[in-house]
């Protein structure tokens, strides 16, 4: 079925570049028509979000600005990962950098594509469990963020009046409570049936 509703491409423009990501046109045939049509695709980095909680089983939040939708926002700490970085790589530093915690255990929650009707990246979710505040945070120039911490429990409330309403990280919760069993915190030493190791290579160049 995959064959039979997939285009083929027939060609696709030189990207235009705005700095963190590409638009492509990209040229394709309908598989039973045979029409070629016109397609814009956004060229971006993988990006990854992270569900951290600290040995208390409090859940570390982000507010921030954003200016596609001009207001503050409350979510999970999240980034881009770098060229060549593997993406658990780039959630542990994010985490540093915007949080200032570190967490000595790491898992995979799930992978998801943020719009593949126009975009080419994937979004990695992880799961960091005992997270302790270890550093000052380090701030890109564009970055201004808060901390909040909050009880794990809260967060179902937080979802459901729109508090929490980014769709990755609306995501990322669906994926926690399936994955965990609910809204409650795993021990630092409790087993798990999630991936402990990064299953996604490293991410390559948008701009190759």
């Amino acid at each position: 079925m995959t064959d039979r509703l997939s285009w083929r491409v027939l060609s696709t423009d030189a990207p235009e570049d705005y700095a963190v990501f590409r638009v492509a046109r990209r040229t394709s045939q309908h598989p039973q028509s045979g029409a070629a049509r016109r397609f814009s695709i956004i060229q971006a980095p993988d990006w990854i979000n992270i569900i951290a909680l600290t040995a208390a089983g409090e859940i570390i939040l982000v507010r921030q600005f954003r200016h596609g939708r001009d207001h503050v926002t409350l979510e999970i700490p999240a980034g881009m990962v770098d060229p060549g970085e593997a993406p658990l790589n780039a959630a542990q530093r994010e985490l540093r950098e915007e949080t200032g915690y570190t967490a000595p255990r790491w898992h995979t929650l799930g992978v998801v594509e943020p719009n593949p009707a126009i975009m080419n990246n994937r979004c990695v979710i992880y799961l960091a469990l005992g997270a302790a505040l270890t550093h000052p945070v380090d701030f890109d120039p564009d970055e201004l963020i808060e901390v909040e911490l909050r009880p794990l429990a809260t967060i179902r409330e937080a979802l459901l009046d729109g508090e929490i309403n980014s769709a990755l990280m609306v995501a990322a919760f669906l994926l926690y409570r399936e994955r965990i069993g609910g809204w409650r915190a795993p021990a630092l030493n409790e087993a798990l049936s999630l991936a402990s190791a990064d299953p996604a290579p490293a991410s390559p160049d948008p701009n190759a």
